[in-house]
């Protein structure tokens, strides 16, 4: 188990490694840069000062040690467009997308999986038809239509507001707190209703699978009602498949939606990222993209362990 652990934990080092330099080389090979997109100077000498004190002068193999240097202690640089430092920043938006994440992933929980029991255990009806139709167009729908839709409902309704949040930091406080509450459903839902139609699709079938395990005829044959037979034999070993589709389900929230997070103006990770993009911001780009990858790997790594810790067939084969 020891091994295993070591294992997985050095392949999501890799992964964090690698995606936060490529998004650092490829910000910093791009055309123009922070300097002239930020600020537009016209002098050639203040741009030049400028590109020096940022260090965007330096030659890109010697600009890309000192900035893994000092990444490996957690310095993230300075934000070219925010004037801050980009470790506050992370910390900042990540609480933020913390919560969406988590409600997200709460949400899809609680609808999917009993979702997938019912399909799973109802194979005929009107209610387990329904439930597979709506799980298709959930599945079908683009990240990106799905949140216009939920934010046309929010403005035709009125139920909820379709605006973003007012307080992009993590600050704590009673405002930032009722904001959060505020103007967390479209978001969550937009991330939480194509997760729960994956879990349903998955759940339903892992539990048919088992059904027809021969530990699960034996189970019956031993007198067992039914029901006990699936609540503590079936549908316990029926987890294993959902469990690995966790983990990237986990990362994926974390690191935040672009999608979701800017067509709803929640200030996530998600939308830093697409803030720092645009603004051409190199330690920006590249502190989120390190945090989204350490959420994705942290995410995998725990899900591997777990289901590694309860089906030891995982360890063999891996």
């Amino acid at each position: 188990m020891v091994t295993f652990c070591l294992r997985r934990l050095l392949l999501a080092l890799l992964l964090v490694l690698g995606v936060a330099s490529g998004a650092f080389l490829l910000t910093r090979l791009a055309p123009g840069d922070a300097v002239i997109t930020g600020n537009g100077l016209p002098d050639p000498e203040r741009v030049q000062a400028e590109r020096e004190r940022l260090g965007l002068n330096r030659p890109i193999l010697e600009h890309y040690v000192a900035w893994l240097s000092a990444a490996a202690r957690l310095d993230f640089g300075e934000s070219i467009h925010y004037s801050r430092p980009v470790g506050d920043l992370l910390r900042e938006r990540a609480l933020n997308t913390a919560i969406l994440a988590l409600t997200a992933l709460f949400l899809a929980t609680v609808i999917g999986l009993p979702l997938g029991v019912y399909t799973a255990t109802h194979p005929s009806g009107v209610g387990p038809a329904l439930a597979r139709v709506m799980s298709t167009v959930l599945l079908s729908t683009p990240p990106l239509i799905g949140s216009l839709v939920l934010v046309l409902v929010a403005v035709r309704t009125g139920w909820l507001p379709s605006s973003g949040m007012t307080s992009a930091g993590g600050a704590s406080g009673l405002r930032w707190l009722l904001d959060v509450m505020v103007h967390l459903p479209v978001p969550a839902l937009a991330l939480a209703l194509p997760m729960a139609a994956t879990l349903e699709r998955l759940q339903s079938q892992s539990l048919v699978d088992v059904s027809h395990e021969p530990f699960l005829r034996a189970t019956l044959a031993r007198g067992v009602t039914r029901r006990d037979a699936l609540v503590r034999h079936a549908w316990p070993a029926s987890l294993g498949p959902i469990l690995g589709l966790y983990g990237v389900m986990i990362g994926t929230l974390f690191s935040g939606s672009f999608v979701v997070e800017v067509v709803t103006a929640w200030p996530g990770l998600g939308r830093l990222m697409v803030e720092g993009l645009r603004a051409r911001d190199i330690y920006l780009v590249a502190g989120a993209a390190a945090a989204g990858a350490a959420c994705l790997a942290t995410g995998t790594f725990v899900t591997d362990v777990v289901h590694a810790a309860i089906d030891p067939r995982v360890r063999e084969s891996r």
